[in-house]
């Protein structure tokens, strides 16, 4: 199997396995455990977690938090309807984004949303991405919370009841456009189990792009553009981090975001860094983990490259064997899906 040929990566997926809407409780969705020394496959439901965690293992999430980043809103010459799809903000009022016709829009052209919010479009990338500076009354976040919507993934067609649902418990500093969904299967009566027994959760923050949906084109992946995303390491949670590699405890990722954040500030083995930027790293096999033990995450598309991510942390035969598995067994797949502990 050719790591590099976007083909190695697919996998036949019945479209009903698509979780459409989240399970309640949140810690109730289903857990499918792998031993990449012993090749074990365990059937388990998410809240047994706390069973294949130990004292002293370091639990790393992503404390991000889904903004309403979808806008309706018309063109000011005409009256056309006009989608914006928020990526990544630049700066107090410039943002990346998607639109929707972006042939309907120029340089200069103004979309409104409501009374208190209008942007300009500033630039147009060749892939269609646009740049764009927000027009605004009062607070930026107030007005955006009045007009936006969450964005749920493509491949949700059902509305969400309750929006909370989309958000993980512990959830903190917004600029999310997609939520890091590994994280979605905790409870906060979970999570305090977890810490009771000894185990440390650490936040560190990576701010979820659209990109991360952004299917990849090239059969050589090696050609594939990465997105990048803003994150941040504090000097605490490093200092947690590094305490435990050095003492040869577990430090476990919830998500392939806390994962892409640890190897992203990762100096050398065993090491990382406190610090802030943008990260494109695109991690497909073979790839030295310098920092992960262990992943918590879910389900990923075929051919994505969250799918090549996770088949570098064990194996591309492995990966298909666990997913061939899921579906045999009818896991749930995808953002509203089941998960998988991979240690």
């Amino acid at each position: 199997m050719n790591p590099t040929s976007k083909s190695t990566y697919h996998y036949d997926l019945p479209e009903e396995l698509i979780a459409q809407k989240p399970i309640e409780p949140r810690d109730s969705s289903r857990l499918l455990c792998f031993n990449k020394q012993t090749k074990q496959i365990e059937h388990k439901i998410f809240r047994q977690i706390e069973d294949m965690l130990e004292a002293g293992d370091v639990l790393v999430v992503n404390n991000t938090k889904v903004i309403p980043a979808r806008l309706m809103g018309i063109k000011e010459e005409t009256g056309a309807k006009i989608e914006v799809l928020l990526q990544k903000r630049k700066s107090l009022t410039e943002w990346e984004a998607i639109a929707k016709p972006t042939k309907r829009l120029n340089i200069g052209t103004k979309v409104v949303f409501s009374e208190n919010l209008a942007c300009v479009v500033k630039d147009i990338n060749v892939n269609g991405d646009i740049t764009i500076n927000f027009e605004f009354q009062g607070v930026f976040e107030k007005a955006l919370e009045e007009v936006g919507e969450t964005p749920l993934p493509h491949y949700i067609h059902e509305k969400l009841k309750n929006i909370d649902r989309y958000q993980t418990v512990y959830c903190k500093s917004s600029g999310s456009s997609a939520a890091p969904t590994a994280g979605l299967h905790f409870t906060t009566e979970l999570l305090e189990r977890i810490q009771k027994k000894g185990v440390i959760v650490v936040p560190v923050l990576l701010h979820v792009g659209l990109g991360t949906f952004r299917p990849v084109k090239e059969e050589n992946i090696l050609e594939h553009h990465m997105h990048s995303e803003w994150y941040s390491v504090s000097d605490e949670s490093a200092s947690i981090i590094n305490k435990a590699k050095a003492e040869g405890r577990r430090v476990i990722a919830v998500g392939t975001t806390s994962v892409r954040v640890l190897e992203s500030c990762a100096e050398q083995k065993g090491k990382i860094e406190a610090k802030q930027g943008e990260t494109s790293i695109f991690i497909y096999p073979p790839y030295d983990f310098k920092i992960v033990d262990a992943i918590i995450t879910n389900f990923h598309l075929p051919e994505s490259t969250l799918l090549m991510l996770v088949s570098a942390f064990a194996s591309i035969e492995d990966i298909k064997n666990l997913y061939k598995e899921a579906v045999k067994e009818r896991y749930r797949f995808f953002s509203f899906g089941d998960a998988c502990f991979i240690y």
